[in-house]
């Protein structure tokens, strides 16, 4: 088992370096390199035996045609005269029954023969034949140092091939890395001025190539994205400055209201109401504010909030959804939860989640269960299919079930405010009928319960 894990790890390193450009580049030139080199090597030999199998069968052609003239002229003084290594041998019509039996039905011309040797070893041979009517001509040509020079022809060729895969393996390497320094060099800069957070020039650092072109490139966006962050952060400060004005005007109107002795019940619920209403509208553009500013900067730490009362104002605050519909709100408080987050931020995220349980069902009931580390939303609304439960996350995206308006942000918002924060969230079906959403808070982001002493 130890074996087949590292092996397949090694696999898995080797496929991801493979999908890297300077791999890519490395691998292709050494391939490159290595096919040339055998193509090389491979047309040498066969030229080479080509060649000598051309010039040794004409010079054999020659040769047997220069003995067979001089046989004619004086038969005695050619018959069985040597020419370093090449034979000449004659037979009269009447000794044409002694031919050797290998040669007897050769044709004119030039053929490669093999013999056993009394030691036991077989040797090659050429033999270039002429049969007139008279007389059947043989020159024969002993063949081995030939194939021995061969041989070493072939061994000296696949050395070469190997000194040229190594080299072309070297210079694969060295290009690979000569190519892709410039870009290692823009990534490198992209990195230091990421980390500094200022923007920094990046076609000033290199030539008027390829590269510089893709910095240049990389500039002008950069200039576009941060002219839009600082007028996305500038837009975020005007409407929190223009918004919390006229919310608190009405906070402290409706306060003021609030504390006239001979107003009816009826009214000071109505105005109780719009005081919810304004401190929920507070809260979601401070949780907003802060997550616009968050995902530029991390979340900020110090600020802590008791979950269970929070959610116990959330079910106020959202309770007039329910207007007159046969619904029944619970909370269990079965263990203290205390988070380090601002209440604004946890308070948006379960108003959402509240008020979605709220807006779906129209008869039953709603329970929010507050337990060690998480949150749970129940409801006995229509309900969720588990392969929607997901999507239900995606920007934009509504469920089925519910009338009326929305965006289909909510559930969004929430999602980019866990993913900030290191929560997590997911909705599923509930089993007795409706749907559950789940709130869970990451064991490092929760404070300790304060205990009595």
């Amino acid at each position: 088992m130890p074996a087949t894990a590292s092996a397949t790890a090694w696999a898995i390193r080797m496929l991801k370096s493979r999908r890297r450009l300077r791999s890519r580049i490395f691998i292709s030139f050494a391939v490159f390199g290595l096919a040339l080199t055998l193509l090389f090597a491979g047309s040498a030999m066969y030229l080479r035996q080509r060649l000598e199998n051309q010039l040794l069968g004409s010079a054999l052609e020659r040769n047997l045609n220069s003995y067979a003239q001089s046989f004619y002229v004086d038969p005695y003084t050619a018959r069985g005269q040597p020419l370093e290594k090449v034979k000449g041998i004659v037979f009269s019509k009447r000794k044409f029954s002694t031919v050797p039996f290998a040669w007897r039905d050769l044709d004119n011309g030039v053929h490669t023969l093999t013999q056993r040797l009394p030691d036991g070893r077989v040797e090659e041979y050429k033999i270039a034949v002429r049969k007139d009517p008279d007389y059947w001509f043989f020159l024969t040509y002993e063949s081995s140092s030939l194939l021995r020079s061969q041989q070493q022809l072939t061994y000296a060729l696949i050395l070469v091939v190997l000194v040229f895969a190594i080299l072309s393996i070297l210079i694969g390497a060295w290009l690979s890395s000569r190519v892709m320094r410039p870009v290692s060099e823009l990534a490198g800069r992209l990195r230091t001025s990421r980390r500094a957070g200022t923007l920094q020039k990046l076609a000033p650092h290199f030539a008027d190539d390829e590269v510089g072109e893709l910095a240049r490139a990389l500039d002008e966006y950069a200039e576009r994205l941060t002219g839009m962050v600082r007028r996305d952060h500038e837009f975020n400060a005007d409407v929190s400055h223009e918004l919390r004005t006229p919310l608190a005007v009405i906070a402290s109107t409706t306060e003021l209201m609030l504390a006239a002795p001979e107003m009816s019940e009826k009214l000071r619920e109505r105005l109780k109401r719009i005081e919810r209403a304004s401190r929920q509208a507070a809260e979601i553009i401070d949780a907003l504010l802060l997550l616009s500013r968050a995902e530029r900067q991390g979340p900020a730490d110090g600020e802590s909030t008791d979950v269970a009362k929070t959610v116990a104002d959330v079910l106020e605050l959202q309770r007039p959804q329910l207007r007159n519909k046969p619904v029944s709100v619970s909370l269990n408080v079965e263990a203290a939860l205390v988070v380090n987050a601002p209440a604004s931020v946890v308070s948006v995220a379960l108003s959402n989640l509240v008020g979605n349980a709220f807006k779906y069902t129209q008869q039953g009931d709603v329970l929010v269960r507050v337990q060690e580390g998480r949150v749970l939303v129940e409801d006995s609304g229509p309900g969720i299919k588990p392969e929607d439960a997901e999507h239900l996350f995606e920007r934009g995206v509504r469920g089925e079930g519910v009338k009326g308006g929305g965006a289909g942000l909510g559930l969004a918002i929430v999602r980019r405010l866990c993913d900030l924060y290191g929560w997590r969230v997911r909705l599923a079906p509930r089993p007795e009928g409706g749907a559950v959403a789940i709130l869970e808070f990451d064991a490092a982001l929760r404070s300790p319960v304060p205990t009595e002493a």
